[in-house]
């Protein structure tokens, strides 16, 4: 069999395989909704029973949209970074963006005694802790960005992406030694990440972003292909490296950036992915492993979603845990095999 069909019929059974997780991921959960009735919902129908409707529509469609945008959108990041970088291990949140936005939202929970009364309870909303979250991000994008231009050398940037991250960590840390048992507790629940949260205008502003990130990535595929063999090779193709990698920060910004803020950091997934796609289509070539990663990314994240809810227990695990469990034995895993096939 020819590369090009293999990697057709991947697609496709890869594809069905992510509209039947979609589908999964709506059915199961506290109570199990048939898929009948799913679809007849999905579909503009009516539901057998109410309130299984309204559980459809306002809880779970709008939970495994999330999924799916936060899976995609850390995992095409995570792609962009690591060719970039030309680094296995560089993730979504190299560029301490991840940092930035618990910054803001430490700022927000943590410092909520310094903040002006009258603001507080705006701010402690769902929706205030989103404009944080992107506040921080931002201002650490803007600083990334700043020392790139001053910077020819990528490596640079991502010691100074490294540094950033530590240095908003370390203030988060003197925040959390001063913040009640009320406040760290609420600031834990927030970094362990969540799907279930977001209305529906919080689900569209995310997906808008989401896409302008992945619009952002398909302009890149081309440079980043130049990329794989080295910034100097590139050149002499007569890529525009400072355009191009200005192009690539500012779409891994926007893609990490914006699921931080709505769902709070998750781990592993943009990590993880881009090397699963690499192994199961076993090519470079990033016109394969762009769409390839983006339904490996969302495929993952839906089976995330449905492993941290437990039916029996009537409970919903933080998201964040199940992606660095499934996560870090996986790369090992990708890592470890990796090598065997070189060896």
């Amino acid at each position: 069999m020819d590369t090009h069909k293999r990697n057709t019929i991947l697609f496709f059974f890869f594809a069905t395989v992510l509209v039947l997780l979609f589908f999964m991921n709506i059915s199961f959960g506290s109570i199990s909704i048939p898929f009948k009735d799913v679809a007849t919902s999905l579909t503009g129908g009516q539901a057998s029973k109410t309130t299984w409707e309204y559980i459809i529509m306002n809880y779970r469609l709008p939970k495994a949209i999330t999924a799916i945008l936060a899976g995609m959108g850390l995992s095409i990041s995570g792609l962009l970074m690591q060719t970039l970088f030309r680094n296995p291990l560089a993730g979504p949140y190299v560029l301490g963006l991840s940092s930035g936005a618990s910054l803001g939202v430490a700022f927000v929970i943590l410092g909520a005694g310094m903040l002006p009364a009258f603001l507080t309870p705006f701010l402690l909303s769902a929706y205030g802790v989103v404009i944080a979250s992107t506040i921080g991000s931002s201002l650490v994008l803007l600083a990334v960005l700043f020392v790139s231009q001053k910077l020819r050398d990528t490596m640079a940037i991502l010691i100074v992406g490294l540094m950033f991250g530590s240095f908003t960590s370390a203030i988060v840390g003197v925040l959390s030694y001063m913040s009640t048992a009320e406040q760290l507790q609420k600031f834990t629940f927030w970094s362990m990440g969540s799907l279930g949260n977001l209305s529906w205008p919080s689900v569209f502003v995310l997906a808008v972003c989401v896409i302008i990130g992945l619009f952002l990535s398909v302009v890149s595929i081309k440079p980043l292909n130049a990329l794989l063999l080295g910034e100097n090779y590139a050149r002499s193709l007569g890529l525009d490296y400072q355009k191009s990698r200005l192009i690539i920060i500012v779409a891994t910004s926007i893609l990490a950036g914006s699921i931080t803020a709505f769902a709070g950091p998750i781990a592993f997934v943009g990590l993880a992915v881009p090397h699963l796609a690499k192994l199961i289509f076993q090519t470079s070539n990033h016109t394969i492993l762009f769409w390839s990663t983006l339904i490996f990314g969302g495929s993952i994240m839906l089976i995330c979603d449905l492993l941290s809810e437990i039916p029996s227990l009537n409970l919903s695990l933080p998201i964040n845990a199940i992606t660095s469990i499934i996560g870090a034995p996986m790369v090992i895993w990708l890592l470890v095999r990796k090598q065997k096939m070189i060896g």
